[in-house]
């Protein structure tokens, strides 16, 4: 089994070395299942040192020069090899744990698709409060947010993409 993690990034020098960093720790998970990952970096026109601080840090970088997340979603995914698409905004720090779920997710056979709630790290009380909405409603619809989703790479082609 291949997952390929794609991370779209526009002018994020400033923590995407350390972003990637927790990327790459949390697909220790993937190692543990026998499973490869690979790592893309979509630049979404960045102006900054975003697409060298990726390459140096190991990932496959691509780019869109049309700055739209979407876009850099799609066009990261176009150059994926993996069966499993993980999409993680270039300013999240997942964790082993959740990357792991992901593994039981995928190997229990039943899921297409998946994401998680938010948490906010040192962060004003404005900005905890508003997350805490998001993941009540995330939980009674059961939309994913944005900034972290994974599903299966034919069916994220057949349905178009983002």
């Amino acid at each position: 089994m291949m997952v390929s993690v794609v991370v779209p990034a526009f002018n994020e020098e400033r923590g995407l070395a350390a972003s990637l960093g927790s990327i790459r720790l949390a697909t220790t998970a993937f190692d543990d299942a026998g499973w490869v990952s690979e790592l893309i970096v979509c630049d979404n026109n960045s102006t900054d040192r975003t697409p060298e601080i990726a390459a140096d840090a190991g990932a496959r970088v691509v780019f869109e020069s049309i700055n739209q997340i979407s876009r850099a979603r799609n066009a990261g995914a176009a150059v994926a090899r993996g069966e499993w698409l993980v999409f993680v905004d270039a300013d999240s720090h997942p964790t082993r744990q959740l990357f792991s779920d992901v593994v039981q997710a995928i190997q229990g056979g039943r899921c297409l698709a998946g994401g998680s709630t938010v948490r906010f790290e040192n962060a004003d009380r404005a900005v905890v409060f508003v997350g805490g909405c998001w993941n009540l409603t995330s939980r009674v619809t059961r939309w994913a947010a944005g900034s972290f989703i994974f599903c299966d790479a034919a069916a994220f082609r057949q349905a178009g993409g983002f």
